[in-house]
């Protein structure tokens, strides 16, 4: 399984070539060229050539595609696109509804899938969805789910209801063993405030972060999904009492075992720290990250200093 964090997904139309060196200068950790909604469907053919003729130009450039729906007539020439230039480096299906769609865009790709779940039929068929061979991770479609249910936008009682579409691509995640899902974009360009509250509950629902449509988003997506000061002190505490082998051990007053230790690495992974890995005090014949269900306890250990030893 991929883990790679992935906290800023950002689109950029097929049909506005010149903008994809500056989606990829802006910082996102991840650039999607848009075949599907950001192109008019007159334009579906120029964006593709714009895209071939871009991966072309620049070898050395590694995007997503965002490429067209199942049963759209330009999806097998986008498959054919990606497949044919290693500068895709994964493509999103939107609208999925079937594992069926994810094996058959894997297989004719060969990308990594990121199925973008935003509707009744694709939210009802999550757990096949998710299990389907090719996938990396999934990813959230929030406005047009809401469409589709015909949800009233913006309200609590629509919240309530992606609250629980949310949950299941957590659970279904996890389940199926894939990188942490992405939450969807928020619309409103300008609200600074609204984009950090929106970050701030993906992250605290355990989200990996936001797909978005304007670089602008990119750094407070980032700075907001970052641990604070006070988070990372904490956790570097953790990992150093930790080394000691102990089962369960007292930091700051308060009880350390198995559970708060994961949460004191993934701390510091998401904050770019993650050489803490787990290993075991009492199987030496265990490598790093293993543990040891005899030894009944977790070592942390900080292998980015080891290995410079």
């Amino acid at each position: 399984m991929n883990r790679q964090i992935v906290r800023s997904a950002l689109f950029v139309p097929a049909t506005r070539p010149e903008r994809i060196p500056k989606a990829l200068a802006s910082g996102a950790d991840r650039v999607i060229v848009d075949l599907e909604d950001a192109v008019e469907e007159g334009l579906k053919v120029e964006a593709r050539a714009n895209l071939r003729r871009f991966l072309v130009d620049t070898p050395e450039a590694r995007v997503l595609v965002r490429i067209n729906a199942a049963e759209h007539p330009g999806h097998a020439d986008d498959l054919a696109l990606c497949r044919d230039h290693a500068g895709v480096i994964g493509l999103l299906l939107p609208k999925v509804e079937s594992a069926a769609q994810v094996r058959h865009a894997a297989v004719a790709s060969g990308k990594p899938v990121w199925p973008i779940v935003e509707s009744a039929r694709g939210l009802a068929a999550l757990g096949e969805i998710a299990a389907a061979a090719g996938v990396e991770r999934l990813s959230f479609g929030s406005l047009d789910l809401a469409l589709d249910l015909d949800l009233n936008s913006g309200s609590n009682a629509a919240e309530q209801i992606l609250g629980h579409a949310r949950y299941a691509l957590l659970l279904q995640s996890r389940l199926a063993g894939l990188a942490p899902p992405l939450d969807g974009v928020y619309p409103a360009i300008q609200n600074r405030a609204g984009l950090v509250e929106a970050v701030r509950f993906a992250r605290d629902m355990g989200f990996g972060g936001l797909l978005c449509i304007h670089p602008s988003q990119v750094e407070p997506i980032h700075q907001t999904l970052m641990p604070s000061p006070a988070e990372l002190e904490w956790a570097r505490r953790v990992a150093e009492a930790g080394a000691s082998g102990a089962g369960v051990f007292v930091v700051d007053g308060e009880m350390v075992d198995a559970p708060v230790l994961g949460r004191a690495r993934r701390l510091l992974e998401r904050a770019g720290e993650g050489g803490w890995t787990r290993s075991t005090d009492a199987n030496a014949g265990l490598s790093n990250g293993e543990f040891s269900e005899r030894a009944g306890c977790v070592r942390l250990v900080d292998t980015s200093k080891a290995q410079q030893q």
